[in-house]
């Protein structure tokens, strides 16, 4: 007997739902440094005109792909090409891959709520900077940490679309923003932050050249979680009655609100205690507590708001990496929902404490000389997701039909999308050259060679059997 496949069941959750996919790690520590680093609210418009003409295009594009086709990634692109498949292969690829180790960063996010109790901010900047280095590269506590993270994401996943992932996009959502403003407001008051908010929103076009382009459209189309599979799957999931282009704008809008809020929450607060930004988990982990450190005795409760926001918008984003590769396994190879996710699971958790040990007990790996949390991060932002947007973009404008595409995104005639032509032409001619240009100087920026060349390799044996792929 064939079973009904599983939808969303309100407008609502939908939307909360593909926000919490865009909304992740990249939020909260890129894209205020990114902005910073490129001339402030100038990389800020660049960035925005990016987000809403190339981003939200192929956000546009994944939904159609996934709800014309009743099916999650692979299902989805094979539905209009054989020769396809592999770009569908290749999203759910890139979600293992990260899952590999967003829930390693997502435990140590969860650690830091439960450090802010225990004193953290009592200790010096010296200190603070030590007991990072020293939590990642133990053994035990990172990895339990990053379990505990990972069984969250399945409890969630594993009830279904409805049960699991909406209701978990109703709380989870609504609880980062309200988390997020109250980190804000307290941030821009206090006294010399006016400093950060120079920093972030005076624009410096004297900073702006070629790199701040690229640097901005690839923030825009990678924060969006696009070319990894997540918009095409939740997507499947979608109502006819459900207007697209209009949903699309939602979702986008609110991901740009996190961003923007990230950077408001963190920087003015850098500034006002005379701190250097830095990049990456240095930033979070690092520069952040020690700004809390400096607040008395508010910093405990700052702290501990802060690094709640830090793991909700981690588990938002990968509750939704879960699905994808969940979603493939209930597609195309007829595995019931609590299994797919168990040994999904499983392999994740597998995954993760590799990716842990090799930031410490572990040596790189010999061949590619990088260890199992490099490899995975490189492989998946710089290679796949670039690669695998540019290919939606393509089968989108040239491979897909364009009176089906104008039937899916105007829910057959009852609904308007007066742009279509205007977007159509966009993911056609426009889009797919430029997302190829980030595509290749991500892959050029890639120090390690053989990283590159192994990442490259995949693709290409992906493409060639791609006819025999499902």
């Amino acid at each position: 007997m064939e079973v009904k496949r599983e939808s969303w069941g309100t407008r609502f959750g939908f939307v909360l739902a593909a926000a919490g996919s865009a909304v992740g790690l990249g939020n909260i520590w890129r894209f205020p440094y990114l902005t910073g680093e490129n001339g402030g609210s100038a990389f800020i418009l660049i960035y925005l005109v990016f987000v809403f003409l190339i981003g939200l295009s192929v956000m546009i594009a994944e939904f159609a792909l996934g709800r014309n086709s009743g099916l999650s990634a692979v299902g989805a692109v094979k539905s209009y090409s054989d020769r396809w498949t592999f770009v569908g292969v290749m999203g759910v690829l890139s979600a293992f891959l990260i899952m590999g180790f967003y829930p390693v960063v997502g435990g140590w996010a969860l650690a830091y709520i439960f450090e802010s109790f225990a004193g953290l901010y009592t200790r010096t900047p010296e200190a603070i900077d030590q007991a990072f280095g020293t939590f990642i590269t133990g053994t035990a506590r990172p990895i339990i940490w990053m379990l505990i993270f990972l069984g969250m994401n399945i409890i969630i996943v594993a009830k279904g679309i409805k049960g699991g992932i909406e209701q978990a996009a109703r709380v989870l959502m609504p609880t980062l923003f309200i988390l997020l403003i109250f980190i804000s407001i307290r941030s821009v008051t206090l006294e010399g932050a006016g400093a950060g908010v120079d920093f972030l929103f005076r624009p410096d076009f004297s900073e702006v050249n070629g790199g701040t382009f690229l640097a901005a459209l690839g923030q825009a189309f990678f924060s969006l979680s696009l070319g990894m599979g997540a918009m095409i799957t939740y997507g499947s999931y979608l109502s006819k009655k459900e207007t697209i282009p209009q949903n699309a704008l939602i979702v986008t809008g609110l991901d740009v609100g996190v961003a923007l809020l990230a950077g408001i929450a963190m920087f003015p607060a850098l500034f006002a205690f005379g701190m250097e930004p830095a990049q990456g988990p240095g930033l979070v982990f690092v520069v952040i507590p020690i700004v809390f450190s400096q607040m008395g005795g508010l910093g405990i409760i700052f702290g501990i708001i802060f690094f709640v926001s830090l793991a909700v918008a981690a588990l938002t984003s990968s509750i939704s990496l879960l699905e994808v590769v969940a979603s493939y396994l209930i597609d195309q190879k007829n595995v019931k929902r609590k299994t797919a996710v168990y040994s999904t699971g499983v392999l994740m958790a597998f995954m993760g404490v590799l990716t842990s040990l090799s930031l410490g007990v572990f040596d790189p790996l010999p061949t590619l000389n990088v260890g199992f949390f490099d490899l995975f991060d490189i492989l998946s932002d710089k290679v796949f997701l670039g690669f695998g947007g540019m290919f939606i973009a393509v089968i989108t404008g040239w491979v897909a039909n364009k009176e089906v595409l104008r039937e899916e995104l105007t829910n057959e005639g009852t609904t308007d999308f007066v742009l279509f032509e205007a977007w159509h032409f966009l993911i056609k001619w426009i889009i797919p050259p430029a997302v190829a240009i980030v595509a290749v100087f991500g892959i050029l920026d890639i120090e390690e060679t053989a990283v590159m060349i192994f990442g490259l390799a995949i693709i290409a044996v992906l493409a060639i059997f791609s006819r025999k792929l499902d």
